[in-house]
């Protein structure tokens, strides 16, 4: 005979440390809830609604971002920082103040120096300093705002893109982009908030940590698209099933969940729920936001696209697309840019210039055409790689290479931004003479952070996430980070 269960043993079986935690009488249940939903922080979230407009702080005069990541780190001494006087030294062995106490990826012994490999020239009537690789990029200068005193502490691609991204060169973090739509949410609650385009081959070092939602609640975590076939996998339904079985699938998964969470009390059970109806709306509006057969001819010929391929120029059409459909952050990675000189692919006289091409006239059309549509006047395109590369040319085991190429350099690299709140026609911050360190209002990567979410309408002090007794914030708590007033409009 089975024996018969008390009533109330099944609901302690349910009891968890989380259950004990938030009802004890202790005040740790307060304390254990403020720290799950965000009260203890700046923002108050309702789980079941994770994606809702907020206001922030203050009026930012930025709604949505646009960020276009070069992955590799591209060369500033070939594209945007021009340096005469390293031209003037090209050939000559590396100073030994250049190489005493410093850590390279590669270099070893007595690099030699190495001139820019291309031209500059003045561009605009603000008379930017641009490579002659970017001659469709060059046309749009007067509305780019350039920092040139960027730096890092971190010489490795994966550390310096997670820095970069999530504030912290270790795994956990969340990317700029959750932190983005956790504060303000989304304008279109049929499509997410945060969405990731990919091009070039490969994901970036750091793979998908660089969009991931670290501590956050998973549904601010960034989604990556594709550029042909379902923008998301597995957006379509199966053969033989309906939208309205879908439906009803999803109506009884909400019930079982809902039912889990009084029961359970956990947040990220609420979390589950939002995504899913989220991905039921998107198989409606996702297929039409990126069917870029819809844009006319001359959008296809400004772009320079290819509709069906893989391709940074789709990528930048999408993300215009998305971005006039209310998506709040867009994060596009482009492969390749990492110039070592190790072969033609990764040399500065071979694969550096194919990535020119591929992205000189999608870059310069992407702010055109916001321009035209009044959109880049609360949209802010940010661009830039991971760090810089060196002044001096690469060696292995001190041995010049056939093909050219630079090393990694954390000390000075070029980043970009046009649009809201931030100075047109404008250059902010210096390098040496050599393009090796940043010498004139240097701009650290929590600098930046800071004058993003100040952008956004944030304080970056007060916008904050309580964590493990902590309260973590965008640029993190173990370095001072600024809002960078000098490029602000």
């Amino acid at each position: 005979m089975k024996p018969t269960v008390p009533s109330h043993y099944s609901e302690l079986l349910g009891q968890t440390r989380r259950h004990f935690l938030r009802d004890c009488t202790t005040g740790l249940g307060a304390l254990w809830f403020a720290s799950a939903t965000g009260a203890l922080g700046s923002i108050t979230r309702d789980p079941a609604k994770a994606l809702a407009p907020l206001d922030p702080h203050a009026a930012g005069k930025v709604k949505r971002v646009i960020y276009l990541h070069m992955a590799g780190g591209p060369s500033q001494l070939e594209l945007f920082d021009h340096k005469p006087e390293l031209e003037r030294l090209d050939g000559e062995d590396c100073p030994a103040s250049f190489l005493e106490g410093k850590r390279f990826a590669f270099i070893q012994g007595v690099p030699k120096m190495l001139g820019p490999q291309y031209a500059f020239r003045q561009s605009g009537q603000s008379g930017q300093w641009i490579s002659d690789r970017l001659p469709h990029f060059s046309k749009v200068a007067d509305d780019v705002c350039f920092i040139k005193s960027m730096h890092t502490d971190q010489f490795n691609h994966a550390p310096a893109q997670l820095l970069l991204h999530t504030g912290n060169a270790n795994l956990g973090s969340p990317a700029i982009g959750s932190w983005a739509t956790y504060g303000l949410g989304t304008e279109n609650q049929n499509l997410p908030g945060f969405l990731v385009l990919v091009s070039g081959g490969k994901v970036p070092s750091a793979g998908k940590s660089v969009w991931g939602s670290g501590f956050l609640p998973s549904v601010y975590q960034g989604v990556q698209c594709r550029s042909k076939g379902d923008p998301v996998l597995y957006l379509s339904n199966p053969e033989g099933i309906s939208t309205s079985l879908r439906r009803r699938m999803l109506d009884t998964l909400k019930e079982i969940n809902e039912d889990t969470y009084s029961e359970l009390g956990d947040p990220e059970t609420l979390t589950r729920i939002a995504q899913y109806e989220m991905a039921f709306r998107m198989q409606v509006h996702a297929n039409e936001a990126f069917d870029l057969s819809k844009e006319p001819a001359s959008m296809h010929r400004l772009y320079g696209t290819e509709p069906g391929r893989e391709s940074f120029a789709n990528n930048c059409l999408l993300a215009r697309r998305l971005a006039e459909r209310g998506v709040r952050y867009l994060q596009l990675f482009h492969w390749g840019w990492d110039s070592h000189g190790a072969s033609e692919a990764e040399a500065l006289n071979g694969g550096f210039v194919k990535r020119c091409r591929e992205v000189d006239q999608p870059m310069a059309a992407l702010l055109t055409d916001l321009k035209q549509r009044g959109l880049l006047e609360d949209t802010l395109v940010v661009w830039s790689g991971e760090f810089g590369r060196t002044p001096m040319r690469e060696n292995r085991n001190g041995v010049e290479m056939r093909f050219v190429g630079r090393d990694h350099n954390p000390g000075a690299f070029t980043m970009w931004m046009a649009g809201g709140g931030v100075k047109p026609g404008f250059s902010f911050g210096e390098t040496d003479p050599f393009g090796y360190h940043a010498v004139i209002d240097k701009v650290s990567t929590q600098d930046f952070q800071a004058t993003l979410l100040h952008l956004l309408g944030f304080d970056h002090n007060r916008f904050t996430y309580p964590i493990q007794g902590l309260e973590q914030k965008l640029p993190g708590v173990a370095k001072p980070s600024k809002v960078v007033q000098g490029i602000l409009s």
